[in-house]
């Protein structure tokens, strides 16, 4: 079993190409924007407004949420 305080986010960045999730063990994940349209085709606006969860991020103003166990298993949005 996973410890859910391992896979906790604590900060998100965006490069040109990639999500970057640092989460609370230290370790980043690093994701092709290309596997998340709403998040690709968003402004840094609406990118910079999300709310960290326990087990992942919401972004409000996208109706965008990303959970951390699947960023870790690789799996692209739906």
């Amino acid at each position: 079993m996973i410890d859910v305080g391992d896979i906790r986010p604590v900060s998100v960045a965006f490069t040109a190409d990639e999500l970057v999730v640092t989460l609370a063990d230290g370790r980043k994940i690093a994701t092709p924007l290309a596997w998340y349209p709403r998040l690709r085709d968003a402004g840094a606006t609406a990118r910079g407004r999300f709310e960290l969860m326990p087990m992942g991020i919401h972004w409000p103003d996208l109706d965008e949420d990303l959970g951390i166990a699947g960023m870790l298993r690789g799996r692209p949005a739906v």
